[in-house]
């Protein structure tokens, strides 16, 4: 399943010493399949990262162990996500 992590910063200053080890930790995780897609919105007040896990609390752990999660840079809430085949026939 894919899970949908949106990360609105909440501390500027910390977010910008953390981002390196954010991006660190997301790419990662891509390497190793569990990440689908991720990036900054472009008013640059935080961002989204696409999940792939077998459940909520496997989405949960990896969503948790962020570090800009880890240290109250940015909040977090992370939602199940069913994306529509498209072209709806």
């Amino acid at each position: 399943m894919l899970y949908v992590a949106f990360l609105p910063i909440v501390d500027q200053e910390k977010n910008t010493q953390i981002r390196p080890a954010h991006l660190e930790y997301i790419n990662d995780l891509y390497q190793k399949g569990k990440v689908f897609m991720a990036g900054p919105f472009t008013d640059k007040q935080g961002g989204l990262v696409i999940y792939k896990a077998d459940s909520m609390e496997e989405a949960r752990h990896l969503a948790e162990a962020d570090p800009v999660v880890v240290e109250g840079a940015r909040t977090l809430e992370l939602r199940e996500w069913n994306p529509l085949e498209l072209p709806l026939k």
